[in-house]
């Protein structure tokens, strides 16, 4: 394979592999001719997602990506079938007509927390691919962190929960607006987070992933999940996986609607054991990496067993997202 490996400054080890891997141009052609680069992935992609299985995350840097449409043609050569986001919380906008929307659009002050992207949602993706339009003057690091890891963590620090978790899964309920809050890092409206324009086809969609839902006088509806895993077993890297949206949660799902703290439960209906997650945060902070985006870098991550996040930042900053089921 035409690949070469590289080394980064905020690389770490986890079970002796390079986390992220940095793969890098192995010719000049490969480097500055788009074509060229569009053949080179079409014929190294089995190769590639080997990779990306194995490290979890891959980072390609200095191939000549340079906007939102070849970042789409770049996956365009890949066998990973595009997925739309339906079920996401977060403000989002269409970039392409196909397959290219914008990350998270939550306000620059706030931290995104870790997650696996739309754990709270019966069929999340398996892949999430990233691409830097504008790095931000200052922070707006994505970080990304080893889900077996922090799942180890997770039963040294709380056994017990964690066995709960485990067991029982968990609940998320989330108040959704009529109209999108771009305000709120969770402010989705349901018509947005269902791709629908009535009250009947969001229920229907509702339905079809067992939401239960109450419609509220001002038009936003109250939802509430199936019980879903809190932690789930990879079968591709065998580890258990702490794949689940309780962080992003339980810190992250406040706003005008939401209280976090209530938003999850587990099947139950028990709250979260918050001295257990506040010593969680504290160790995801520890192992995670911050990594610290170039302008035309593309970032694949494995959904099924690395999390990620967002550092606050000042000044532009704009980040391109694509989905994929498989």
């Amino acid at each position: 394979m035409s690949v070469v490996i590289s080394k980064l400054e905020e690389q770490k080890q986890v079970n002796g592999l390079d986390f992220p891997l940095l793969v890098t141009p192995h010719n000049s052609d490969v480097q500055s001719n788009k074509m060229d680069f569009f053949k080179w992935v079409e014929g190294n992609k089995a190769e590639l997602h080997d990779l990306l299985i194995k490290h979890g995350a891959v980072l390609f840097r200095g191939f000549p990506v340079e906007n939102s449409d070849e970042f789409e043609k770049m996956l365009d050569q890949t066998d990973y079938q595009n997925m739309p986001y339906v079920g996401g919380a977060a403000p989002r906008a269409q970039v392409t007509a196909s397959r290219i929307v914008t990350a998270n659009e939550s306000p620059a002050s706030e931290k995104i927390p870790f997650h696996h992207e739309m754990a709270q949602v019966p069929t999340p993706p398996g892949y999430i691919f990233f691409y830097c339009e504008t790095c931000a003057a200052k922070g707006g690091a994505t970080s990304i962190l080893h889900s077996g890891e922090i799942c180890k963590k997770f039963f040294e620090i709380a056994p017990d929960f964690a066995k709960k978790v485990e067991e029982q899964g968990v609940r998320y309920v989330r108040v959704m607006p009529e109209l999108t809050d771009n305000t709120s890092a969770i402010g989705r409206s349901w018509k947005d987070t269902f791709h629908v324009k009535t009250r009947e086809e969001a229920e229907e969609k509702m339905r079809e992933v067992g939401m239960n839902w109450e419609w509220l006088e001002n038009g936003d509806v109250r939802t509430e999940t199936r019980v879903l895993p809190g932690i789930r077993f990879d079968d591709e890297t065998q580890q258990k996986t702490f794949f689940n949206s309780i962080v992003a949660v339980f810190t992250g799902w406040n706003d005008s609607r939401n209280q976090g703290e209530k938003a999850v439960t587990t099947a139950d209906g028990e709250p979260m054991d918050a001295m257990a997650l506040e010593q969680l945060v504290e160790a995801m902070d520890e192992l995670c990496i911050n990594f610290k985006w170039q302008a035309g870098d593309v970032l694949w991550i494995n959904n099924h067993t690395v999390l990620h996040a967002r550092q606050p930042f000042e000044g532009e900053r704009r980040i391109l997202a694509s989905i994929s089921f498989k």
